[in-house]
């Protein structure tokens, strides 16, 4: 959930421009400057990938791109860590897909 209302413990927040992607097929909004994990865990999703071996749900862990437990596909491209990938108008973003090829 994205913070909507000031704060007098925050900062005022600064949003980018809305833009319009999709998620496994769905339509989600996003602000420039925002990360693909930072969209998707705003929007519920908290599962990006499954492990290879266990099938367990992974997500993000690090943040900074040095753990790869966040991978996704990103416009058909596959394996790319949602932490360390800004959004773009129409990205076309797969969770879970690595797994199908």
């Amino acid at each position: 959930m994205r913070i909507n209302q000031p704060s007098s413990l925050l900062p005022e927040v600064q949003r980018g421009k809305p833009i319009q992607m999709t998620v496994d097929g769905k339509p989600i909004e996003a602000y420039e400057g925002e990360t693909v994990a930072a969209v998707l865990l705003s929007a519920g999703i908290f599962t990006f990938r499954l492990s290879p071996k266990n099938k367990e749900p992974r997500s993000i862990y690090c943040g900074m791109g040095i753990c790869f437990d966040c991978l996704v596909t990103i416009d058909g491209q596959h394996a790319l860590r949602a932490c360390m990938t800004p959004v773009a108008e129409g990205m076309q973003v797969e969770t879970c897909r690595e797994l199908q090829l």
